[in-house]
């Protein structure tokens, strides 16, 4: 029998003029964080991102800090926080509050980012990134021994001192050979955000090397699924939303990052076709579960784009109520 464990996705793309409008996104978000945690789901995942022309998530700390005040058993998930654009002592401090108050919930995923701009939006050096993102995991890794340390030639100790130890899970999540050499010897786990056999053949073989621990964290379900009843209905009336986020997405490339939601499209149809977004009744969703062998992560993405509200809880309610509980009840 497979496992489900299906993720529900924040990021608050879409924002709107109306601010009345943009508010009910944001509790509506966590009304759908508290349906996900009472009805089986078992990540909700938040992310973050600068400079965002439709509106994007931009403090992942804080809207993973009212999911955890909000819910009881679901893991809260940053994927990705960005530590480069924060101050490592100031970033140690919030993660261990977070890792106290949610008895361990929260986990993240550490990225550098590829974007200059947001760089230059936070104020910070896009040129010594590499250099930054070590001074952090090593500021992280002491911060969170509960002791003092020396840090930038003067003592330090910050507190709380996390309640998981020996520190609050994360990941390393890049997307380079420098990136998985170094996951390798911090002894990170290493969070690739696409199916890269290449790269984890090579950080499995310098965790060998080094002797330090291999984990990575795999994710073959992929699309950014919307279920719904009547699926060609609900393109008609959501491919809107979907092809704005997609368009949003597709200006940040770079060349060589690879990345798994890139849909250079201009039509619904076009975008459809490249199932990034797919649509599924709850019928299709069960069957792809039972067919699964193994473990199912679903990703859910309710508001993609600014999907209205009422639209994305029906979403997760036909989710919840027809393909969790009865796999639930069959397992």
């Amino acid at each position: 029998m497979s496992e489900v464990a299906a993720i529900l996705r924040l990021n608050l793309s879409g924002s709107r003029i109306d601010a009345d409008t943009e508010t009910g996104q944001y509790r509506a978000a966590l009304e759908l964080a508290e349906l996900a945690d009472r009805g089986g789901f078992a990540v909700v995942n938040v992310e973050e991102h600068h400079d965002a022309s439709i509106g994007w998530l931009p403090s992942p700390l804080i809207l993973a800090a009212l999911v955890i005040a909000r819910t009881r058993r679901v893991q809260v998930r940053a994927c990705a926080l960005l530590v480069n654009l924060y101050d490592p002592i100031r970033l140690a401090e919030d993660i261990a509050i977070l890792d106290v108050a949610s008895g361990g919930r929260f986990v993240f995923v550490m990225g550098q980012g590829y974007r200059p701009s947001e760089y230059h939006a936070l104020d910070r050096d896009w040129d010594t990134r590499a250099a930054a993102i070590e001074h952090v995991i090593e500021t992280l890794l002491t911060a969170w021994r509960g002791e003092p340390f020396e840090y930038r030639g003067r003592r330090v100790h910050v507190s709380p001192r996390p309640a998981t130890r020996p520190h609050p899970p994360f990941f390393y999540g890049g997307m380079s050979a420098v990136a998985v050499r170094r996951a390798a010897r911090y002894g990170l786990p290493w969070f690739p955000p696409q199916p890269m056999p290449e790269l984890e053949a090579l950080y499995l073989a310098e965790c060998a090397r080094l002797g330090t621990p291999g984990r990575i964290e795999r994710h073959e379900d992929l699309s950014l699924l919307f279920v719904d009843e009547d699926p060609e209905r609900a393109w008609a009336e959501l491919g809107p939303y979907f092809l704005r986020e997609a368009s949003e997405y597709a200006l940040w490339a770079r060349e060589g990052v690879e990345r798994r939601y890139e849909a250079h499209v201009t039509t619904i149809d076009e975008l459809r076709r490249q199932r990034v977004y797919e649509i599924l009744t709850p019928e299709e969703c069960l069957e792809r579960a039972r067919a699964r062998q193994g473990i199912y992560k679903p990703i859910l993405h309710p508001l993609a784009g600014g999907i209205p509200v009422q639209r994305a809880q029906r979403c997760l309610q036909l989710f919840v109520d027809r393909v969790l509980a009865p796999l639930a009840q069959s397992g």
